[in-house]
Protein backbone atom coordinates (compact mmCIF):
# COMPACT_ATOMS: atom_id res chain seq x y z
CA UNK A 1 0.00 0.00 0.00
CA UNK A 2 1.40 3.23 -1.30
CA UNK A 3 1.23 6.65 0.80
CA UNK A 4 0.53 9.91 -1.41
CA UNK A 5 -0.81 12.83 -0.95
CA UNK A 6 -3.68 14.60 -2.55
CA UNK A 7 -3.03 16.85 -5.49
CA UNK A 8 0.49 15.86 -5.53
CA UNK A 9 2.31 13.97 -8.34
CA UNK A 10 3.94 14.25 -11.42
CA UNK A 11 2.38 17.79 -11.89
CA UNK A 12 4.56 18.47 -9.04
CA UNK A 13 8.02 18.57 -10.15
CA UNK A 14 8.08 20.85 -12.50
CA UNK A 15 6.85 23.60 -9.21
CA UNK A 16 9.65 21.59 -7.04
CA UNK A 17 12.15 22.17 -10.02
CA UNK A 18 11.19 26.16 -10.61
CA UNK A 19 11.11 26.61 -6.93
CA UNK A 20 14.73 25.58 -6.74
CA UNK A 21 15.72 28.03 -9.96
CA UNK A 22 14.26 30.70 -7.68
CA UNK A 23 16.21 29.59 -4.53
CA UNK A 24 19.42 29.91 -6.20
CA UNK A 25 18.97 33.36 -7.50
CA UNK A 26 20.40 35.74 -4.78
CA UNK A 27 23.10 32.97 -4.63
CA UNK A 28 24.34 33.73 -8.63
CA UNK A 29 24.54 37.41 -7.79
CA UNK A 30 20.91 38.63 -9.61
CA UNK A 31 20.38 42.42 -9.73
CA UNK A 32 18.68 43.63 -6.49
CA UNK A 33 16.71 45.29 -8.43
CA UNK A 34 14.63 42.13 -9.98
CA UNK A 35 15.10 39.95 -6.17
CA UNK A 36 12.77 43.29 -4.79
CA UNK A 37 10.19 42.70 -7.82
CA UNK A 38 10.24 38.79 -7.17
CA UNK A 39 9.82 39.45 -3.42
CA UNK A 40 7.10 41.54 -3.68
CA UNK A 41 5.53 38.92 -6.46
CA UNK A 42 5.81 35.91 -3.93
CA UNK A 43 3.96 38.40 -0.94
CA UNK A 44 1.16 39.49 -3.38
CA UNK A 45 0.83 35.88 -4.83
CA UNK A 46 0.11 34.29 -1.42
CA UNK A 47 -2.50 37.06 -0.51
CA UNK A 48 -3.92 36.46 -3.77
CA UNK A 49 -3.98 32.67 -3.74
CA UNK A 50 -5.89 33.08 -0.25
CA UNK A 51 -8.47 35.42 -1.49
CA UNK A 52 -9.02 33.09 -4.10
CA UNK A 53 -9.48 30.25 -1.74
CA UNK A 54 -11.79 32.66 -0.11
CA UNK A 55 -14.42 33.97 -2.67
CA UNK A 56 -13.45 31.66 -5.87
CA UNK A 57 -14.03 28.50 -3.66
CA UNK A 58 -15.54 28.88 -0.59
CA UNK A 59 -17.74 31.78 -1.63
CA UNK A 60 -16.67 34.25 1.37
CA UNK A 61 -16.62 37.77 -0.47
CA UNK A 62 -13.56 38.49 2.21
CA UNK A 63 -12.50 42.22 2.51
CA UNK A 64 -10.67 41.69 6.12
CA UNK A 65 -7.02 40.76 4.69
CA UNK A 66 -5.97 44.78 5.61
CA UNK A 67 -6.58 42.93 9.42
CA UNK A 68 -4.66 39.96 8.98
CA UNK A 69 -1.72 41.52 6.94
CA UNK A 70 -1.33 44.55 9.76
CA UNK A 71 -2.01 42.10 12.25
CA UNK A 72 0.85 39.90 11.16
CA UNK A 73 2.96 43.21 10.88
CA UNK A 74 2.02 44.84 14.30
CA UNK A 75 2.76 41.47 15.92
CA UNK A 76 6.30 41.18 14.46
CA UNK A 77 7.46 43.87 15.26
CA UNK A 78 6.58 44.63 18.63
CA UNK A 79 7.65 40.99 19.42
CA UNK A 80 10.98 42.53 18.03
CA UNK A 81 10.53 45.42 20.73
CA UNK A 82 10.49 43.21 23.34
CA UNK A 83 13.40 41.10 22.39
CA UNK A 84 11.53 38.12 20.84
CA UNK A 85 13.37 36.89 17.19
CA UNK A 86 12.03 38.16 13.92
CA UNK A 87 11.42 34.72 12.33
CA UNK A 88 9.86 33.46 15.65
CA UNK A 89 7.86 36.95 15.84
CA UNK A 90 6.50 36.42 12.16
CA UNK A 91 4.86 32.85 13.22
CA UNK A 92 3.56 34.95 16.29
CA UNK A 93 1.82 37.11 13.42
CA UNK A 94 0.26 34.57 11.61
CA UNK A 95 -0.63 33.13 14.32
CA UNK A 96 -2.32 36.50 15.81
CA UNK A 97 -3.74 36.73 12.61
CA UNK A 98 -5.33 33.29 13.29
CA UNK A 99 -6.81 33.99 16.50
CA UNK A 100 -8.56 37.40 15.27
CA UNK A 101 -10.02 35.10 12.22
CA UNK A 102 -11.58 32.76 14.73
CA UNK A 103 -12.51 35.85 16.94
CA UNK A 104 -14.85 37.75 14.62
CA UNK A 105 -15.52 34.21 12.44
CA UNK A 106 -18.52 33.76 14.74
CA UNK A 107 -20.29 37.16 14.46
CA UNK A 108 -19.55 37.94 10.38
CA UNK A 109 -20.31 34.02 9.48
CA UNK A 110 -23.88 34.77 10.64
CA UNK A 111 -23.44 37.82 7.54
CA UNK A 112 -24.12 36.51 3.73
CA UNK A 113 -23.30 37.67 0.69
CA UNK A 114 -23.08 41.31 0.09
CA UNK A 115 -23.19 41.72 4.20
CA UNK A 116 -20.48 39.52 4.74
CA UNK A 117 -18.38 41.43 2.63
CA UNK A 118 -19.46 44.91 3.96
CA UNK A 119 -18.82 43.16 7.73
CA UNK A 120 -15.69 41.96 7.07
CA UNK A 121 -15.10 45.29 5.16
CA UNK A 122 -15.16 47.18 8.33
CA UNK A 123 -12.61 45.28 10.66
CA UNK A 124 -9.45 47.10 8.94
CA UNK A 125 -10.84 50.17 9.71
CA UNK A 126 -11.71 49.47 13.19
CA UNK A 127 -7.89 48.05 13.79
CA UNK A 128 -6.34 51.41 11.80
CA UNK A 129 -8.10 53.49 14.65
CA UNK A 130 -7.46 51.57 16.95
CA UNK A 131 -3.32 51.68 16.26
CA UNK A 132 -3.31 55.33 15.62
CA UNK A 133 -5.01 56.23 19.01
CA UNK A 134 -2.52 53.17 21.05
CA UNK A 135 1.07 52.72 21.25
CA UNK A 136 1.55 49.10 22.44
CA UNK A 137 5.35 49.48 23.32
CA UNK A 138 6.59 52.87 24.84
CA UNK A 139 3.88 55.73 25.09
CA UNK A 140 0.56 55.40 25.85
CA UNK A 141 -2.21 56.97 24.08
CA UNK A 142 -0.45 59.88 22.21
CA UNK A 143 -2.94 59.35 19.01
CA UNK A 144 -1.71 60.57 15.59
CA UNK A 145 0.24 57.46 14.11
CA UNK A 146 1.75 54.08 16.04
CA UNK A 147 4.46 53.83 14.06
CA UNK A 148 7.63 51.92 14.77
CA UNK A 149 10.65 50.97 13.42
CA UNK A 150 11.73 47.20 12.87
CA UNK A 151 14.38 46.60 15.82
CA UNK A 152 16.73 44.01 14.26
CA UNK A 153 15.87 44.12 10.60
CA UNK A 154 19.29 45.38 9.93
CA UNK A 155 20.40 41.69 10.44
CA UNK A 156 18.26 40.16 7.43
CA UNK A 157 19.55 41.20 3.87
CA UNK A 158 17.45 41.15 0.90
CA UNK A 159 18.29 37.74 0.01
CA UNK A 160 17.24 36.82 3.62
CA UNK A 161 13.62 38.15 3.07
CA UNK A 162 13.34 36.92 -0.13
CA UNK A 163 13.48 33.45 1.05
CA UNK A 164 10.97 33.99 3.08
CA UNK A 165 9.08 35.42 0.34
CA UNK A 166 9.53 32.73 -2.13
CA UNK A 167 8.94 29.82 0.57
CA UNK A 168 5.66 31.58 1.68
CA UNK A 169 4.49 32.15 -2.06
CA UNK A 170 5.42 28.73 -2.72
CA UNK A 171 3.69 27.06 0.13
CA UNK A 172 0.78 28.89 -0.73
CA UNK A 173 0.50 27.26 -3.86
CA UNK A 174 1.00 23.97 -2.52
CA UNK A 175 -1.77 24.53 0.51
CA UNK A 176 -4.19 25.72 -2.68
CA UNK A 177 -3.13 22.34 -4.39
CA UNK A 178 -3.66 19.91 -1.26
CA UNK A 179 -6.98 21.76 -0.46
CA UNK A 180 -8.64 21.63 -3.56
CA UNK A 181 -7.96 17.81 -3.85
CA UNK A 182 -8.73 16.65 -0.52
CA UNK A 183 -12.72 16.34 1.09
CA UNK A 184 -12.01 20.21 2.33
CA UNK A 185 -11.85 21.06 -1.14
CA UNK A 186 -15.20 18.91 -2.23
CA UNK A 187 -17.06 20.31 1.16
CA UNK A 188 -15.97 24.51 0.55
CA UNK A 189 -17.35 24.00 -3.28
CA UNK A 190 -20.78 22.37 -1.92
CA UNK A 191 -20.67 25.50 0.27
CA UNK A 192 -20.32 27.91 -2.53
CA UNK A 193 -23.05 26.92 -4.78
CA UNK A 194 -25.43 26.22 -2.24
CA UNK A 195 -24.47 26.45 1.61
CA UNK A 196 -27.69 25.14 2.72
CA UNK A 197 -28.02 22.24 0.36
CA UNK A 198 -24.87 21.45 1.31
CA UNK A 199 -25.91 21.79 4.88
CA UNK A 200 -28.69 19.45 4.23
CA UNK A 201 -26.49 16.53 2.94
CA UNK A 202 -24.34 16.49 5.67
CA UNK A 203 -21.55 19.15 5.19
CA UNK A 204 -20.24 20.89 8.36
CA UNK A 205 -20.66 24.38 6.39
CA UNK A 206 -19.37 26.97 9.82
CA UNK A 207 -16.49 24.04 10.49
CA UNK A 208 -15.02 24.42 6.92
CA UNK A 209 -15.79 27.95 6.07
CA UNK A 210 -13.98 28.44 9.32
CA UNK A 211 -10.88 25.97 8.14
CA UNK A 212 -10.70 28.58 4.70
CA UNK A 213 -10.84 31.14 6.82
CA UNK A 214 -8.53 30.31 9.50
CA UNK A 215 -5.73 28.90 6.40
CA UNK A 216 -6.55 32.45 4.85
CA UNK A 217 -5.58 34.29 7.77
CA UNK A 218 -2.10 32.38 8.52
CA UNK A 219 -0.93 32.36 5.09
CA UNK A 220 -1.89 36.33 5.21
CA UNK A 221 -0.45 36.75 8.62
CA UNK A 222 2.86 35.22 7.45
CA UNK A 223 3.17 37.10 4.13
CA UNK A 224 1.85 40.75 6.17
CA UNK A 225 4.97 40.08 8.89
CA UNK A 226 7.78 39.34 6.07
CA UNK A 227 6.37 42.41 3.73
CA UNK A 228 7.13 44.46 6.74
CA UNK A 229 10.41 42.91 7.59
CA UNK A 230 11.49 44.51 4.30
CA UNK A 231 9.56 47.34 5.34
CA UNK A 232 11.90 47.60 8.60
CA UNK A 233 8.81 50.33 9.61
CA UNK A 234 5.14 49.92 9.75
CA UNK A 235 2.44 52.40 10.66
CA UNK A 236 -1.63 51.93 10.65
CA UNK A 237 -2.58 53.67 7.48
CA UNK A 238 -0.90 51.69 5.18
CA UNK A 239 -1.13 48.71 7.22
CA UNK A 240 -4.87 48.18 7.35
CA UNK A 241 -4.60 50.05 4.09
CA UNK A 242 -7.75 48.89 1.47
CA UNK A 243 -4.92 48.97 -1.44
CA UNK A 244 -4.06 44.95 0.67
CA UNK A 245 -7.81 43.75 -0.63
CA UNK A 246 -7.70 45.82 -3.77
CA UNK A 247 -4.37 43.73 -4.66
CA UNK A 248 -5.92 40.50 -3.92
CA UNK A 249 -9.02 40.72 -5.80
CA UNK A 250 -7.23 42.44 -8.81
CA UNK A 251 -4.72 39.63 -8.98
CA UNK A 252 -6.82 37.20 -8.89
CA UNK A 253 -9.62 38.03 -10.95
CA UNK A 254 -7.58 39.62 -13.50
CA UNK A 255 -6.06 36.38 -13.63
CA UNK A 256 -8.74 34.25 -13.12
CA UNK A 257 -11.21 33.30 -10.05
CA UNK A 258 -11.40 29.96 -9.45
CA UNK A 259 -8.12 28.46 -11.25
CA UNK A 260 -5.02 27.69 -10.07
CA UNK A 261 -2.97 29.42 -12.06
CA UNK A 262 -5.17 33.04 -12.25
CA UNK A 263 -3.74 34.49 -9.61
CA UNK A 264 0.16 33.57 -10.28
CA UNK A 265 -1.01 35.67 -13.88
CA UNK A 266 -2.88 38.35 -12.10
CA UNK A 267 0.16 38.81 -9.58
CA UNK A 268 2.73 39.27 -12.49
CA UNK A 269 0.23 41.97 -13.60
CA UNK A 270 -0.08 43.56 -10.20
CA UNK A 271 3.21 43.68 -9.95
CA UNK A 272 4.05 45.21 -12.90
CA UNK A 273 1.35 48.15 -12.06
CA UNK A 274 2.98 48.42 -8.22
CA UNK A 275 6.04 49.61 -10.35
CA UNK A 276 4.60 51.76 -13.29
CA UNK A 277 2.03 53.69 -10.84
CA UNK A 278 4.05 54.66 -8.31
CA UNK A 279 5.03 57.40 -9.71
CA UNK A 280 1.29 58.71 -8.89
CA UNK A 281 0.66 57.53 -6.37
CA UNK A 282 -3.22 59.61 -5.98
CA UNK A 283 -4.23 57.82 -8.89
CA UNK A 284 -3.35 54.54 -8.01
CA UNK A 285 -5.73 53.24 -6.37
CA UNK A 286 -8.51 54.56 -8.95
CA UNK A 287 -6.18 53.45 -12.10
CA UNK A 288 -6.68 49.68 -10.42
CA UNK A 289 -10.29 49.96 -9.93
CA UNK A 290 -10.41 51.40 -13.53
CA UNK A 291 -8.30 48.37 -14.89
CA UNK A 292 -10.68 46.01 -12.69
CA UNK A 293 -13.78 46.78 -13.79
CA UNK A 294 -12.58 46.66 -17.65
CA UNK A 295 -11.49 42.83 -17.47
CA UNK A 296 -14.58 41.47 -15.63
CA UNK A 297 -16.78 43.26 -18.40
CA UNK A 298 -14.73 41.91 -21.10
CA UNK A 299 -13.51 38.93 -19.78
CA UNK A 300 -15.43 37.91 -16.39
CA UNK A 301 -13.73 34.71 -16.35
CA UNK A 302 -10.24 36.45 -16.52
CA UNK A 303 -6.98 36.05 -18.30
CA UNK A 304 -6.66 31.96 -17.61
CA UNK A 305 -10.32 31.64 -18.29
CA UNK A 306 -10.28 32.60 -21.50
CA UNK A 307 -7.28 31.24 -22.51
CA UNK A 308 -8.59 27.84 -21.75
CA UNK A 309 -11.76 28.88 -23.74
CA UNK A 310 -9.75 29.02 -26.56
CA UNK A 311 -7.92 26.34 -26.21
CA UNK A 312 -11.01 24.08 -26.02
CA UNK A 313 -12.61 25.90 -29.14
CA UNK A 314 -9.70 24.85 -30.74
CA UNK A 315 -10.18 21.30 -29.69
CA UNK A 316 -13.94 21.56 -30.66
CA UNK A 317 -12.83 22.19 -34.03
CA UNK A 318 -9.88 19.99 -34.58
CA UNK A 319 -12.36 17.19 -32.40
CA UNK A 320 -14.97 18.28 -35.47
CA UNK A 321 -12.77 18.90 -38.52
CA UNK A 322 -11.34 15.29 -37.60
CA UNK A 323 -15.04 13.44 -37.04
CA UNK A 324 -15.84 15.01 -40.45
CA UNK A 325 -13.04 13.35 -42.37
CA UNK A 326 -13.65 10.13 -41.13
CA UNK A 327 -17.27 10.56 -42.24
CA UNK A 328 -16.08 11.86 -45.53
CA UNK A 329 -14.15 8.77 -46.05
CA UNK A 330 -16.50 6.29 -44.97
CA UNK A 331 -19.03 7.46 -47.19
CA UNK A 332 -16.94 7.57 -49.55
CA UNK A 333 -15.95 3.64 -48.94
CA UNK A 334 -19.58 3.11 -49.30
CA UNK A 335 -20.43 4.73 -52.66
CA UNK A 336 -17.00 2.59 -54.01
Amino acid sequence: MRFTIPGFGKGTIPLVAVAVVLAVLPVVGIAQRWLLYLLLFFVYLAIANMWNLHCGYSGLITMCFPAFIGLGGYTMVIAAWVGIPIPLGIIAGAMVAVLFALLISFPVFRLGGVYFAIGTLILPEVMKQVFLLWRPVGEGAVGKGAGYMLKGATAFSLGDVYWMALAVGIGSIIAMRFVLNSRLGLGLAAIRDNDKTAASSGVGVFRLKLYSFMMGAFVTGLAGAIYYVRQAYIEPVSAFSISWSMTAIIAAVVGGLRTEQGPIVGTIIVVFLHFLLARYPGYSLILQGVILIAVMLAAPQGIVGVIDRLRGIRVHRATLRLATSIADRIKGKGNM
